[in-house]
C-alpha cells in the first residue's frame, strides 16, 4: 500500500552535514543517558545503523542491527533482517534515522517484541512526522538530506543524487 505524503518541495529540504549529524548523535545519547540504560542499542539499516552505533559507542553499550527496507517510495517497510535473539531479557534501544509515520518503528517494535526483551525503546536523529518515538534529537517536518546519502556513484563519478538535485533547486 502507498502512502501520502507531501512532495519534498512543500515541505522544505533540510541539508544535514557531518558536524550536524554528530552534534545530533551526541544530544541523542545524552537525551538518553537521562531516562534508560539500555544493555543493548540496536540500530535499523541502513540508515538507523549509523547513528545507532554513534549512540552506542557514547553510552559504552553493546550495539546490533536488523534490516527494514521499502522496496518502492512510499510503500510499506518490509522486513529484510530481523532483530538478532540475543536481545531476549534485555534492555533495547531501537535507532532509526528519521521518523515520519512510525511505519519501520513499528514493524522494527513488533519483530523486536517477539522476542521478548525485558524493555525497548526507540529513538531517533529526527522526527519529522507525528509519530513520537521516546527520544529524538530534532524534530522538524522537513524533507531530510543526510550527509552519506547525498551523493551517490553515477558514470564512475561521485554525484549528488538526482532527485536531491530537484529538490533543492526547487526549494531555493
Amino acid at each position: 500500500m502507498k502512502r501520502s505524503n507531501p512532495t519534498p518541495l512543500s515541505r522544505g529540504v533540510l541539508e544535514i552535514d557531518w558536524p550536524f549529524f554528530g552534534e545530533l548523535c551526541r544530544a541523542l545519547a545524552l537525551k538518553v543517558a537521562g531516562a534508560y540504560a539500555p544493555d543493548v542499542v540496536l540500530g535499523i539499516a541502513k540508515a538507523g545503523v549509523i547513528p545507532g552505533v554513534v549512540v552506542a559507542s557514547i553510552l559504552q553499550t553493546e550495539f546490533a542491527s536488523m534490516a527494514v527496507t521499502r522496496r518502492d517510495a512510499g510503500a510499506d517497510p518490509v522486513l529484510v533482517t530481523g532483530p538478532p535473539p540475543s536481545i531476549r531479557d534485555r534492555r533495547v534501544l531501537l535507532v532509526d534515522e528519521t521518523c515520519d509515520t512510525g511505519s519501520t518503528l513499528k514493524l522494527a517494535l513488533n519483530e523486536v517484541r517477539a522476542l521478548h526483551p525485558r524493555e525497548v525503546r526507540t529513538a531517533v536523529s529526527f522526527r519529522t512526522g507525528s509519530y513520537a518515538p521516546d527520544f529524538h534529537a530534532f524534530a522538524t517536518e522537513k524533507l531530510i538530506i543526510l550527509p552519506w546519502d547525498r551523493e551517490i556513484v553515477q558514470d564512475g563519478v561521485l554525484a549528488m543524487r538526482p532527485d536531491y538535485v530537484r529538490w533543492l533547486q526547487g526549494s531555493g
